[in-house]
């Protein structure tokens, strides 16, 4: 017979009937679903809100187009990822080409601070020449001038792309454009307030060169948030054309109001450049999350999320069921539970931050940083002194002078997608880059000996050293960079591509604000002096890449041996 006690534990090991969920469990189980599936959404609306409530809050200018759409625009169907995606491409395009609209007026305005007046302009009685510049040695300030700003820029790019990884892009675009509209608004007031001290202009330039820092990281951010890694070769070089594009509209601008009154050469294009960057801000989605719209990556972690979600709840439920029925089993009897499964992880492209030094030994990082210093000081000599090498070489005006200097830029333009429809086709970036500057060297030659022959040939002359001399600067700058930033080493880390990105930009930006002082400083001795300067920069970048031509030749061996094997 079985003990009393014995009777006590079999009563007890009995299978518990569960209570059938009322009306009012079933509301307290959806809620309390609910706020789980708020608390841990990784891409949820939830936290989508909560990180909008901190600084990535839709614009105002999209929410009142996506009021108006609503109401006026019901049968309108559209993909709207593309829509936004769009929209990111012109703002941001938009926006470097206002940041080089800038960077222009000073190399127009040049010629008629030094005092060298088109002979209307003597004629007429109107003062030429403006103090401090109006000296014989006028452009060793000039290069002062240039040296101020891009050193500046230079150095400050490494903070600029290490603050706009932390904090939302839309507001750092548009107060780094509105600053840099002030301070190019304030060197052409100079003339109206009748300011003379070269301090003030060094100081102008200096915190331009800063805030212009604003630009670059915040446009390739951008660019790589909406539309990932894909992007390569000829559409970079599209997107990329903004330089060249901005080159000329400063240009042109500067242009039209350097005999009149050059003040106007600054005043207006820091107005434009003020308006797009609250243009930005109305208007520029930063975050594609707070949209709705999530990358490819991000839909398929989101994906997994929710079902892990579902399964977790499943065994949630089962595991509850069970503990009610064996809860009060002998010890000895009691099922043990196991822990809880977790979902997959997802990649999510990042990883930790690289050092400069471990980011110098990926391969071509050291050797594609160098070339872009030579590369990029040619292009930038041409961009701040090619206004006042056609005046003094020939006998053309300030206004025609800097009209003719935007056709080295439409070569620009022709060569930055050149170069990359090239590098797609052959997928041999430095062979591409250094054929592109083995061509340039004597095209450089030929138009300083013939360029001032005739305006046809200085024409033709001017747009061939434009594709030959920024194909290979736009080449490096952008498809390169990405493909460096994204080496099978580093296993899609986006800290890493930051950093890659910023060693070879940076380095590029020191040649930049090298070549307009050297330029200043040697055109004193002469200007076939400075030529002979930018051809052995050519010369030097086209050296530095051998060793991955090479590398390049010979894995085009290797795979054409492999087919012809098979």
């Amino acid at each position: 017979m079985r003990t009393s006690e014995q009777k006590s534990s079999w009563h007890y090991s009995q299978p518990k009937r569960i209570r059938e969920p009322s009306h009012l469990d079933e509301q307290h189980l959806h809620l309390a679903h609910r706020s789980r599936q708020s608390m841990r959404a990784p891409l949820g609306l939830a936290r989508t809100r909560k990180m909008s409530n901190n600084y990535n809050d839709v614009p105002f200018g999209i929410r009142a187009v996506q009021r108006l759409s609503r109401h006026c625009c019901t049968r309108f169907h559209a993909r709207r990822d593309l829509l936004y995606k769009m929209s990111v491409f012109v703002l941001t395009f938009l926006a470097y080409a206002c940041y080089h609209m800038c960077r222009k007026p000073i190399s127009v305005v040049k010629s008629v601070l030094q005092g060298n007046c088109s002979t209307a302009l003597a004629a007429s009685g109107q003062e030429c020449g403006y103090a401090p510049f109006d000296v014989p040695d006028a452009t060793t300030l000039f290069g002062m001038l240039d040296s101020a700003f891009l050193f500046s820029y230079a150095i400050a790019m490494f903070a600029s792309g290490f603050v706009a990884e932390r904090v939302s892009l839309r507001y750092f675009l548009s107060m780094g454009m509105i600053l840099t509209g002030v301070f190019t608004y304030m060197f052409g007031i100079a003339r109206t307030s009748n300011i003379h001290s070269l301090w003030y202009f060094i100081i102008v330039q200096i915190f331009a060169g800063i805030f212009q820092t604003t630009g670059w990281p915040g446009v390739v951010a951008l660019v790589g948030r909406w539309f990932g890694k894909s992007k390569r070769g000829l559409i970079f070089g599209i997107w990329n054309s903004h330089t060249s594009i901005g080159n000329i509209l400063g240009t042109l601008i500067a242009a039209h109001y350097v005999e009149s009154d050059w003040a106007l050469s600054f005043v207006v294009p820091g107005i434009i450049i003020a308006a797009v960057g609250f243009l930005l801000f109305l208007f520029l989605v930063d975050q594609p999350e707070i949209v709705g719209c999530y990358p490819q990556a991000g839909q398929q972690e989101r994906r997994v999320a929710n079902e892990s979600d579902v399964e977790q709840d499943d065994e949630e439920q089962v595991r509850h069921n069970d503990a009610e029925i064996n809860y009060r089993s002998a010890p000895t009897e009691r099922t043990p539970i196991l822990p809880r499964s977790q979902p997959e992880a997802v990649p999510r492209g990042r990883g930790r931050p690289i050092s400069l030094i471990d980011a110098l030994f990926i391969p071509g990082v050291v050797e594609f940083s160098l070339c872009l210093f030579f590369t990029k000081l040619v292009s930038y000599t041409f961009m701040y002194w090619l206004p006042l090498y056609i005046q003094k070489s020939s006998t053309l005006g300030p206004e025609l002078s800097a009209d003719l200097s935007t056709l080295f830029d439409v070569g620009g333009i022709l060569g930055a997608i050149a170069a990359g429809y090239l590098s797609d086709v052959s997928g041999m970036s430095a062979t591409v880059c250094t054929g592109m500057l083995f061509v340039a060297s004597p095209i450089l030659l030929m138009y300083q000996q013939y360029g001032a022959l005739s305006m046809t040939i200085s024409i033709v002359l001017l747009i061939v050293v434009g594709i030959f001399v920024n194909g290979p600067y736009a080449l490096i700058t952008t498809s390169v960079s990405a493909e460096l930033g994204q080496h099978s080493s580093l296993e899609g880390n986006a800290n890493a591509l930051a950093t890659v990105t910023a060693i070879i930009d940076g380095t590029g930006s020191i040649g930049a604000a090298v070549g307009p002082l050297l330029a200043g400083l040697i055109s004193t001795a002469g200007w076939q002096y400075v030529f002979h300067m930018l051809i052995a920069a050519d010369i030097i970048a086209m050296v530095l890449l051998g060793r991955l031509v090479f590398k390049e030749f010979a894995a085009l061996r290797r795979a054409s041996h492999r087919i012809r094997i098979e």
